[in-house]
């Protein structure tokens, strides 16, 4: 009996248990069913859904005049729903009854496989019930144009099951032409140029996409469910698309005849500091030259366009004047344990004038003049230095300018020879744009402006923040000064070592510049040079400040500055000036009269109105209410009146449709029209006795 009940109750007690259990799952299901079912359906969700980014359009970047620089283009990626109710009904027979002229239609737009081929690619995907079957990777938008109206894609995204992923690609339409400075976009590595700078601007804001998974783990997008991307605003930047391409082709032409290693031209309006043109040419492995680096930002020892800085100095702070003496020691100098060469020597002249040094590019002179000066106060003459900015940075609207030396006698490397050597430009580091931005200031009657590239930023076709001129400096030099340098640089093309670029139909104004160039370990063996040309033109109305930088193959044979960084200088000045020429030029004769102009019979009234507003010559007066003929007698405009006979058939003969119609309607009568134009012939003569509801008819030619 005990074992029964013992029995008994270990029963009772897993019943019990049991139906406990049995409570907990159902208050378990009720919780996750009326609770808890939000939250569990969202994590559901979340693991068969999720975002996709969607890319805004990139905006493009223009010149100034409103050509486009760097624009984004579609491709698109090409798939297929092959599970679409509207393709797989009726057992399949719009696939079925499409695929042979489909797969024909592919074949022969992308020529990649042959129709078969495509068929069976087609048939796969159809089979697999592939809901988002790949067909065709970058695709371009006028090939998609076409593969929209193929048999079965035309019918629908339902029905034909074609989506297009759409995607932007950037490119530069015009290639080569200033593209390091415009810069490139790309999707796996940091840009470069107005495209880093101006991202933000550029780039807009980024939408999403749902997208759900469904089997084999493939994520098609859920309708209804994007967040649409905010595009990105346009560039209107202060390249000229003409003046770029006649910088990058004078540079280029340089660079292939002297096999040159890599050069820089920029090119800046004087008045604002808009930099109008920046080429920057490497030469590659294949022996071709692309814009690999901007050259014109990276700093470097400048050679004697630096001499500029060093003669400002000594006329600002007055302790010379241009006409006083300095002795060039027939182009050899001894300072210490080094030895100061000019490019050229200068046998039996000693003491010649500092404007004459200048012109010779001597570096003796140079030399010469900054120890008289500055000898017993070097830091001085690095202070004026400093004055001019040329330890700075211009601050230009691109990433990556190089930061410029300047030392003083407080730095690691400063020694007895540095005075006189960085007189003519060496142990200095400038980029060519600083020295750009010198030049320009001298041109500018000592205002100094900052280089920019981007005039505005729009938005639909409108502005939404705008760039003005910067001035850095209302001076860098005194107006005495200031008139001296200008006709040093004058002189230099007139009586110095640029007098090969002279032209005597307009003056120019500028430096050469020759610096041998250390080459890594090898230091200076090798003979490389670097040659370059500042300047600006018209020198008596200065418009553009240009300066080219150009460093030469080892052991050139030509590598002075005014042999060739001066040509490419002169070029450029040439041709611009050419454009201004033509544009200025005035007419040889008076205003004639267009004879082609549509001559037409009119009431006065109105030929008084086109007098008036086209400012047309004429002879006599015209009335408001009589009828005219015009005729051109000489080059004016003479007027004829037409009269008009009462109760006859109104003469129409030289009229417009309008005036015509005006009158022979008002007349009672039938108007016929053969033709267009004006009246040449009228079925019954003008003047002639009208009959009511008679029928006419004119012809016009």
């Amino acid at each position: 009996m005990e074992v029964k009940k013992d029995i008994l109750w270990r029963v009772y007690l897993c019943f019990i248990g049991m139906g406990l259990f049995g409570v907990a799952i159902l208050v378990k299901i009720f919780l996750v069913q009326n609770i808890e079912g939000n939250y569990w359906r969202s994590m559901a969700d979340s693991l068969h859904t999720r975002y996709v980014s969607l890319e805004a359009d990139r905006g493009t970047i223009y010149s100034e005049e409103g050509r486009m620089l760097s624009t984004s283009i579609p491709y698109f990626n090409l798939r297929v729903d092959f599970a679409a109710d509207g393709l797989r009904e009726k057992n399949g027979k719009r696939f079925t009854d499409n695929v042979d002229s489909l797969a024909l239609c592919l074949s022969q737009l992308f020529k990649d496989h042959t129709q078969k081929e495509y068929k069976n690619i087609l048939r796969e995907g159809y089979q697999r019930k592939d809901r988002y079957f790949l067909l065709k990777r970058d695709v371009l938008f006028v090939q998609y144009q076409a593969v929209r109206n193929f048999p079965m894609f035309r019918l629908g995204k339902n029905k034909g099951g074609l989506i297009a992923e759409t995607k932007n690609k950037r490119i530069n339409p015009f290639k080569l032409l200033a593209n390091r400075t415009i810069g490139l976009s790309r999707e796996n590595a940091q840009n470069v140029g107005l495209e880093r700078t101006y991202d933000n601007f550029l780039k807009g804001v980024t939408g999403k996409r749902l997208m759900r998974r469904i089997a084999g783990g493939t994520f098609v997008p859920v309708e209804g469910y994007d967040i649409e991307p905010e595009n990105g605003r346009d560039i209107i930047t202060t390249i000229d698309v003409n003046m770029q391409d006649i910088a990058e082709t004078a540079l280029m032409n340089m660079m292939v005849s002297n096999e040159a290693q890599h050069g820089t031209c920029i090119l800046m309006e004087v008045k604002t500091g808009k930099i109008k043109a920046i080429a920057n040419l490497g030469r590659q492995p294949d022996g071709s030259y692309w814009e690999d680096m901007n050259y014109a930002l990276q700093v470097g020892e400048p050679g004697s366009t630096f001499k500029l800085a060093t003669v400002i100095a000594a006329l600002d702070d007055q302790y010379v004047s241009m006409n006083d003496q300095v002795n060039l020691n027939e182009g050899r100098l001894q300072i210490g344990k080094r030895t100061v060469f000019d490019s050229e020597p200068h046998p039996g002249q000693t003491n010649v004038s500092i404007k004459h040094a200048f012109e010779l590019s001597s570096n003796v002179g140079m030399a010469q003049l900054a120890m008289r000066c500055y000898a017993k106060k070097p830091n001085e003459f690095v202070a004026h230095l400093r004055k001019l900015n040329l330890d700075k940075a211009t601050g230009i609207d691109l990433v990556g300018e190089g930061k410029p030396v300047i030392k003083s006698t407080k730095s690691k490397t400063w020694s007895a020879t540095s005075l006189p050597w960085m007189s003519f430009g060496y142990e200095v580091l400038v980029s060519p744009l600083q020295t750009c931005m010198l030049y320009n200031a001298v041109a500018n009657n000592g205002k100094m402006m900052k280089p920019y590239l981007v005039n505005s930023i729009m938005e639909y076709g409108q502005p939404v923040k705008d760039y003005d001129p910067e001035v850095v400096m209302d001076s860098i030099c005194s107006q005495n000064t200031l008139r001296q340098v200008k006709a040093m640089l004058e002189g230099v093309v007139t009586n110095g070592t640029g007098r090969a670029l002279w032209t005597p139909y307009y003056k120019l104004a500028g430096k050469t510049g020759t610096a041998l160039v250390a080459n890594g370990k090898d230091g200076y063996k090798e003979k490389i040079y670097q040659s370059s040309f500042a300047g600006y033109f018209p020198a008596n109305d200065p418009q553009f400040t240009c300066v080219v930088v150009i460093k030469n193959k080892a052991n050139a044979v030509k590598f002075y500055g005014g042999a060739v960084a001066g040509p490419v200088f002169r070029e450029v000045a040439d041709k611009l000036y050419a454009i201004a020429l033509e544009k200025q030029r005035p007419m040889r004769a008076a205003v004639a009269i267009d004879t082609l102009l549509a001559f037409k019979t009119g009431q006065g009234r109105e030929w008084k109105t086109i007098l008036n507003t086209l400012d047309l010559p004429m002879q006599g007066a015209v009335g408001n209410s009589n009828w005219v003929s015009p005729r051109v007698n000489g080059k004016k405009i003479t007027f004829a009146a037409v009269k008009q006979a009462k109760g006859g058939v109104p003469d129409v003969t030289g009229m417009g449709l309008k005036d015509a119609l005006y009158l022979l309607e008002n007349a009672g009568m039938r108007v016929i029209v053969r033709g267009a134009g004006k009246v040449t012939n009228q079925s019954i003569p003008g003047g002639s006795l009208l009959e009511r509801n008679q029928t006419i008819v004119i012809e016009l030619s």
